[in-house]
C-alpha cells in the first residue's frame, strides 16, 4: 500500500511530462492485496477513453529488491518504445483497456537516464520523506474522460481501496479541504463493477 502510494506521489508529474516522446501518463490503478503489483495506464497526452489506453501491470518486487520509481519509469520507456511481443497469457483487459502482464526480468534491463539521476537528487530536497504520511493515503489516480479524474485512496482495514470521483473543472480548494469526510458520507457512494481496484466509487463530480 505504501509503496504504491509512494510510486503514485513520484509518477504525476508525467501526467504532463511525457515518459517518452508522446506518451504520457493517465493512471495509476493500485492492486488489491495479496497482489504486489502496479498497474500504469499509458497513452497520449489527448487519450481519456479506454480505447485509447494501454495498462500495464508491474510487479512491485524484483527479484529480491522492491522496485524504485526509477525503474518503473525507465521499464516504461522500454515498454513503449519499439515493437514487443506478448502471449495472450499475458494479455486481458481491465475497465475496457488492454492490460498486458510485464515480466522484467524477459525484458532488456532498463536503464535510467541522467535526468532521473538528477530527479532523484532534486527531490531529496524538494519532497523528502517523512515519518507523518498524509491523510488520506493516494494509491493511485485515473482519468475516466477529459473531465473526470478518479482517485484511489487507501481505505482502513480493507485491501481494496476508495475510489473518488471528482471533475478537475470544479475540483476546488473547499473540495479537497472537505474530502476526507466525505469518503464516509454513504449518501455519495455508487458502484462500479468495471473496476475491480476499488471497494466502491464516491461520486463527488457535482459537489
Amino acid at each position: 500500500m505504501e509503496q504504491q502510494a509512494n510510486i503514485t506521489r513520484l509518477l504525476l508529474h508525467h501526467v504532463h511530462a511525457p515518459v517518452t516522446g508522446t506518451h504520457f501518463i493517465r493512471g495509476i490503478l493500485p492492486a488489491s492485496a495479496p497482489s504486489a503489483v502496479t498497474r500504469v495506464v499509458v497513452g497520449e497526452a489527448s487519450a481519456y477513453t479506454p480505447d485509447e489506453l494501454i495498462a500495464y501491470e508491474i510487479p512491485l518486487q524484483w527479484g529480491n529488491e522492491p522496485a524504485t520509481v526509477q525503474d518503473i519509469t525507465a521499464l516504461l520507456r522500454t515498454l513503449v518504445t519499439g515493437t514487443h511481443i506478448y502471449s495472450s497469457d499475458h494479455i486481458t483487459q481491465v475497465m475496457g483497456m488492454v492490460l498486458v502482464r510485464v515480466d522484467p526480468s524477459a525484458l532488456d534491463t532498463p536503464v535510467s537516464t541522467t535526468d532521473d539521476r538528477a530527479l532523484k537528487i532534486l527531490r531529496c530536497f524538494t519532497q523528502p520523506s517523512t515519518e507523518e504520511r498524509p491523510s488520506p493515503l493516494l494509491r493511485g489516480f485515473c482519468f475516466l474522460d477529459e473531465n473526470r479524474l478518479r482517485l484511489y485512496f487507501h481505505a482502513a482495514e480493507l485491501p481494496e481501496a476508495v475510489a473518488v470521483d471528482v471533475r478537475p473543472s470544479n475540483a476546488t480548494t473547499a473540495l479537497l479541504a472537505s474530502l476526507p469526510s466525505l469518503l464516509d458520507e454513504e449518501q455519495y457512494w455508487t458502484d462500479d463493477d468495471s473496476d475491480p481496484h476499488c471497494t466502491h466509487v464516491v461520486d463527488l463530480t457535482d459537489w
